[in-house]
């Protein structure tokens, strides 16, 4: 008797983060196991139910997943994305092509979890196997580092120390070819253009342009980050953390091609990359530090109606104090903010006007381009003194963090316009407008400050029985 060909084997890719070709682990590892792959991106339903499917990540996203598509036909296969819920999508897109297999990344955040077993299980239920890969927006996967005794590091330099040491996995090169069958139906691609509420200065999105963005920045900026990246003035930062968010550029990628530097600035830009392994694997373990205290200090917050219209002018930039006014409108306008700016901003909320990081959190999440929920959040508790800092109860003044990181108030005068017309205000006296003789200060269209500095650290204090 005479057989024909076997049919070709097919699996199914699941995007989620990792939105790229070049060091995908969960792209390269499906093309050994199959013939064939469908490359599947679900616009998650779910997401967007829990408020997450914010303008500007949606406006990125859709970029990216146009340069996805582009990436993979340019390799002879094509990108399918479907609406809806996750589960059911992938369930209906493996057995449309007769895929044995699921491949995807792991992930670290509660939601992510349980659809991870959800999936696993409708796809059990259906014969089919779920492949999940280590996280790969991270270099160390969650969990691989855990100190004697607990299931992750609670503090950042002993757990750096072992991040160091540990072996690096290999880059991967992007497959020359991804073959996918035809047949299998996709919605039609999402379009930055027809996303409304978009901040003005959302960047574009895509593999292209973080590749790109990581090697114009690299050059020119490389050297000197260790000295200039809280350097507001200069803009030294890399600003590629809305590419990792979405997985456009590859960590281990970066941290290799940074490292062939060998200088002061390679090492502080790999530490930055450290930090983000380092909150994913506090988020892998402790879930509910997305929306509870990691170590509670017992705070009173201030309630919303006691504190709304303080909260209001921060949200506004409109506080009275320079500095904070200029990162608030920066993020408003831009959809990210340099680190320094986002540590003061936040310093500000929780610690002067004594308001809870949850506030401040979810408004970040609303405008970040790079809305991370292991990094947003953890990066706000540790500011709040109720993450993994372990001096909880520093305060950052604005006006010493204006003198040192704003120096020439060219940073204030960028964002704070009403600002950069007053004639003859130079130097620092920028960042203390209440300064200006009676006339003069009468005529800028700029509040007073919202409270004393004296009076706010007080209040912290107090609150913390620290007085």
């Amino acid at each position: 008797m005479r057989h024909g060909p076997a049919a070709p084997r097919t699996a199914v890719v699941l995007f989620t983060a990792d939105l790229r070709v070049h060091d995908n682990p969960v792209l390269h590892a499906a093309l050994r196991a199959a013939d064939e792959v469908v490359p599947l991106f679900v616009l998650d339903s779910g997401i967007h139910a829990a408020g997450f499917d914010v303008p500007n990540r949606r406006a990125f996203l859709a970029d990216c997943l146009t340069d996805l598509d582009r990436a993979l036909r340019e390799r002879g296969g094509r990108l399918v994305v479907r609406s809806g819920d996750v589960v059911a999508e992938t369930r209906a897109v493996a057995a449309s092509c007769g895929a044995r297999d699921v491949h995807t990344a792991a992930d670290v955040s509660r939601y992510a979890q349980r659809r991870e077993r959800r999936l696993r299980e409708a796809l059990a239920a259906d014969g089919r196997i779920l492949c999940v890969h280590d996280a790969v927006g991270t270099l160390v996967p969650p969990g691989a580092l855990v100190p004697q005794g607990r299931d992750h590091f609670a503090v950042f330099t002993p757990y750096f120390r072992r991040w160091a040491a540990a072996a690096p996995r290999g880059v991967l090169a992007a497959p020359r070819a991804v073959p996918v069958p035809a047949g299998v139906r996709s919605d039609e691609l999402p379009c930055r253009a027809r996303v409304s509420g978009v901040s003005a200065g959302v960047p574009a999105g895509g593999e292209r342009a973080g590749r790109r963005r990581f090697a114009d920045w690299s050059r020119r900026a490389l050297a000197t980050y260790a000295e200039r990246q809280d350097d507001l003035q200069r803009d030294a930062t890399s600003r590629l953390s809305p590419h990792l968010h979405f997985g456009t550029v590859s960590a281990a990628e970066l941290a290799l091609r940074a490292r062939k530097s060998d200088g002061a600035g390679a090492d502080a830009f790999v530490r930055q990359l450290a930090w983000r392994d380092f909150h994913h694997q506090v988020l892998a373990a402790r879930t509910h530090a997305a929306y509870e205290d990691y170590r509670t200090r017992h705070d009173r917050w201030r309630t919303a109606g006691e504190a709304e219209p303080e909260i209001a002018a921060w949200r506004a930039g409109r506080t009275g104090y320079p500095i904070v006014d200029a990162a608030m409108r920066q993020l408003r306008h831009e959809g990210w903010l340099p680190n320094r700016a986002r540590l003061l901003v936040a310093s500000f909320l929780t610690k002067t006007l004594y308001v809870d990081w949850r506030v401040g959190a979810r408004h970040f999440l609303d405008l970040l381009v790079d809305g991370d929920v292991a990094n947003n959040q953890l990066n706000w508790q540790w500011v709040a003194g109720t993450g993994t800092d372990t001096r909880p109860n520093r305060v950052l003044n604005p006006l010493a963090q204006a003198a040192r990181f704003d120096p020439q108030g060219a940073y204030v005068r960028r964002w704070v316009r009403e600002l950069d017309a007053v004639q003859g205000l130079e130097g620092g006296a920028v960042h203390r407008p209440w300064l200006l003789p009676g006339k003069r200060r009468a005529l800028l269209d700029y509040p007073d400050p919202v409270v004393s500095l004296a009076d706010a650290t007080d209040r912290f204090l107090r609150a913390r029985g620290r007085r």
